[in-house]
């Protein structure tokens, strides 16, 4: 059995330890209806699953042709979702499980993330994660967002582990790509159980997304021989 002694674990936040896409979704909705676009759907918020909030807004006013800049829309929908995430975010039972069982064992622990720190902050609290994931990168921190390996690279850096020693839990296949671009095992947890063929570098797929996932069986997974 390997012990868990050299192991780091990344989680990414959204659609990963906590539900949290349905307040993007409505945020993003918001703010598009707000400009003149009444009729964004969830199709097309899930084809947008796993990239940065500020690539979200980038593509979406290149697609609708609004005008304001990207900035102000940004702004915008983060100050709408802040209203929602502060009540609404709900944490996935087994995740909860599975950071408890990890800070229970003092595996260093960590949140790689494409949304805002303000975001991030907001989420970890509403659901009292905060007190067992303190060390947290936004993509808004590095040069690049996911599927580039930074923001996990730089996660690694201040838990001062060797990605190699890093295990990594995605929902996205932009971050699951991000997590083998930085030489780290990836646990992949589809949010779009349609996508999971879209996960081929992962280290462990659950297909079936959140329903397969249970605290137990994955770090019976990790700690075995």
């Amino acid at each position: 059995m390997n012990d868990l002694s050299t192991l780091s674990v990344i989680f990414d936040l959204d659609g990963t330890l906590v539900d949290s896409e349905p307040n993007y979704f409505e945020a993003t909705r918001q703010t598009l209806a707000a400009h003149g676009v009444p009729d964004f759907t969830w199709a097309e918020h899930e084809r947008l699953v796993g990239i940065s909030t500020l690539e979200t807004v980038d593509l979406l006013r290149e697609r609708h042709g609004l005008r304001p800049p990207a900035a102000e829309l940004l702004a915008e929908t983060n100050r709408r979702y802040l209203e929602l995430a502060r009540t609404r975010t709900r944490a996935y039972p087994q995740m909860r499980r599975f950071v408890e069982l990890l800070a229970a064992a003092d595996v260093p622990l960590a949140v790689a993330s494409g949304s805002s720190i303000e975001a991030i902050g907001a989420v970890l609290a509403g659901t009292g994660l905060d007190a067992y994931l303190r060390t947290v990168v936004s993509a808004d921190e590095v040069p690049r967002g996911k599927p580039a390996p930074d923001v996990f690279l730089e996660a690694a850096r201040r838990l001062g582990a060797a990605p190699a020693d890093c295990v990594v839990l995605e929902d996205a296949a932009p971050g699951a790509a991000a997590a083998h671009a930085a030489g780290m095992r990836c646990i992949a947890i589809p949010y779009v159980a349609a996508q999971a063929d879209r996960f081929s570098t992962a280290d462990l797929l659950l297909r079936g997304g959140q329903a397969d996932f249970t605290a137990e069986a994955v770090h019976d997974w990790l700690t075995a021989p």
